[in-house]
């Protein structure tokens, strides 16, 4: 059946910008079609755990990935190029001479199409033209978001016609108490490796030990508790990763299929630029590593014809007051 959606605006190009809004009783979530983007997270209580924009202008104007679906490769690509069977291709640089997050206009730009879905779901779906960003391929995407209780569940699909790199991933930034910083939040992840990086945040290759480092969160951690909170840093996950603001008791569990999560604390975030300052939210963006492309010991990101690239994250959400189980 088709859903239920509001107006949300009209693009510069004509293209109309739509507002679905979940509820299961438990979350309520608003996704735009623009970036396919989570705008509102709504958990048991009442409060809204995740940094949105009121209006299509703002994510226009103001937005540093707030709550998009980033592609067609999230996270950086080293000096903004890659080979892939020996054919070298050259991307958009956006970020000095890097590419970040797809490239000037990545999929967090692009209105996606809603796809028929309930009250707790809704399936988005894009068509990324072959050369597009300089990426090889017609790539078709798809994510799904899906309420289930106390969770909420992305599941990423692409398929590609030409040989390619893909790297789906989710740009919320959360705040679990609702308003002011995030350097109280606590922090647990199940990752015993890091990687390292140079000035421009690329990986250099090692994956280093957390142990005795800065970088072991594998025990619960003050986000401030050293190196005064600043971190935009990929770890490699063996389990699952929790967030928790003491003062309220809320908590975040976050698993998935991917094999890395990039841990950014939003220290970069402009007030002026933006409606949010520093610290405002953080991120867990389950992803493929930076620069895997460039990097064959890493994890693969080539997706070829007649294969489908499949991934699964889930934010479950719990209460001081409900349960102990994180």
């Amino acid at each position: 059946m088709t859903l239920p959606d509001t107006a949300f605006g009209v693009t510069p190009e004509g293209e109309k910008v739509h507002r679905h809004v979940l509820d299961n009783g438990r979350l309520r979530a608003a996704v735009l079609t623009y970036g396919a983007t989570l705008q509102r997270l709504r958990v048991a209580d009442g409060t809204d755990v995740v940094l949105g924009l009121g209006t299509l202008q703002d994510y226009l104007r103001r937005s540093r990935y707030f709550g998009a679906v980033v592609g067609r490769y999230g996270n950086r690509i080293a000096r903004g190029r890659f080979t892939l069977d020996g054919r070298e291709y050259r991307l958009a640089a956006n970020d000095g001479e890097h590419t970040l997050h797809g490239g000037v206009r990545g999929f967090d730009k692009r209105v996606w199409r809603a796809e028929s879905a309930g009250p707790e779901e809704v399936e988005l779906s894009l068509v990324s033209p072959d050369g597009e960003e300089g990426y090889p391929g017609e790539l078709r995407a798809r994510v799904r978001y899906v309420l289930d209780g106390d969770a909420l569940r992305l599941e990423y699909r692409a398929v590609t016609d030409a040989p390619t790199v893909v790297n789906l991933t989710n740009h919320s930034y959360f705040n679990l108490a609702g308003s002011g910083d995030v350097r109280r939040h606590v922090v647990m992840m199940e990752a015993d490796r890091y990687l390292p990086v140079d000035e421009g945040k690329i990986p250099t290759g090692e994956l280093a030990p957390v142990a005795g480092t800065p970088f072991d969160f594998t025990a619960p951690t003050r986000v401030d508790a050293r190196r005064d909170g600043r971190y935009d840093h990929c770890f490699v996950l063996r389990g699952r990763a929790t967030v928790t603001d003491p003062a309220s008791g809320r908590s975040m569990e976050v698993t998935t299929t991917e094999p890395g999560v990039q841990f950014y604390t939003g220290h970069m975030l402009d007030g002026v630029a933006t409606p949010f300052g520093p610290f405002a939210g953080l991120c867990l963006e389950t992803q493929r590593f930076p620069d895997a492309p460039n990097r064959p010991a890493f994890p693969s990101a080539v997706l070829r014809p007649g294969q489908e690239h499949r991934s699964v994250t889930t934010y479950r959400f719990s209460h001081a007051r409900d349960c102990n189980r994180l």
